[in-house]
């Protein structure tokens, strides 16, 4: 971790200051979290090469646009990436609605239904793993657009990498069911969805350890 002082100016306040702290005696952890991703990512990517091939040649074959879908996120130290998933949406669905997907979004392509309800459209982010833009648990990389509405507070969740699962999406598992019938999803979703997700999140970083994270990787996958 880079010193307090080396932080982005918005990252050195008091609110974050005590989970800085709490991450920074966790040194042992993180390194053996960081030696995990990089195994669990490197030879999953091999193994499963031909399985990407067969979802991507499907994709091609049932819609116009890209395999791979690839947004901005926010990770580590408030920076910007862009993240691997396999396209489940039609083409250009960012300029046709919410940034935020509803339960049956009508943008949502047939195998597109598929790879969301089994997860399999998170394998791509594999990727973002060994490149250390994302780590198997921690906070779900957000679009700037929500990453903006942060309390002070909130932005400590971004002194770690963004993450493939946590605490927050195993609760907001049925995220998209929630926000289904809303009038205004975004509103909805800044308002009430993301503060609770945030708790749960912040809560995360004060008891982050190394054997912990990997309890959560098995409560996702159960």
């Amino acid at each position: 971790m880079k010193s307090f002082d080396k932080l982005p100016k918005e990252f050195q306040c008091d609110e974050i200051k005590p989970y800085y702290d709490a991450l920074k005696k966790k040194k042992l952890s993180r390194f053996f979290m960081r030696m995990f991703d990089i195994v669990l990512s490197f030879f999953p990517l091999i193994i499963l090469s031909l399985f990407f091939i067969i979802i991507a040649i499907i994709i091609k074959l049932t819609s116009k646009g890209p395999v791979f879908y690839r947004q901005v996120r926010v990770t580590r130290y408030n920076k910007d990436f862009r993240i691997f998933k396999f396209r489940t949406m039609i083409q250009d669905a960012d300029k046709k609605g919410s940034l935020v997907t509803t339960k049956n979004d009508s943008r949502i392509t047939g195998i597109g239904k598929f790879l969301r309800k089994t997860k399999l459209d998170e394998l791509p982010q594999l990727i973002n793993v060994l490149l250390g833009q994302m780590t198997f648990v921690g906070t779900r990389p957000e679009v700037r657009k929500y990453v903006d509405k942060y309390s002070t507070e909130m932005l400590a969740t971004l002194l770690m990498p963004a993450g493939i699962t946590s605490s927050a999406s195993i609760k907001y598992k049925d995220e998209a069911s929630l926000i289904e019938n809303a009038t205004d999803v975004d509103d909805v979703y800044i308002n009430q969805i993301l503060p609770d997700k945030m708790k749960y999140n912040l809560e995360d970083i004060k008891k982050y350890n190394f054997f912990r994270e990997i309890g959560l990787i098995f409560k996702t996958v159960l």
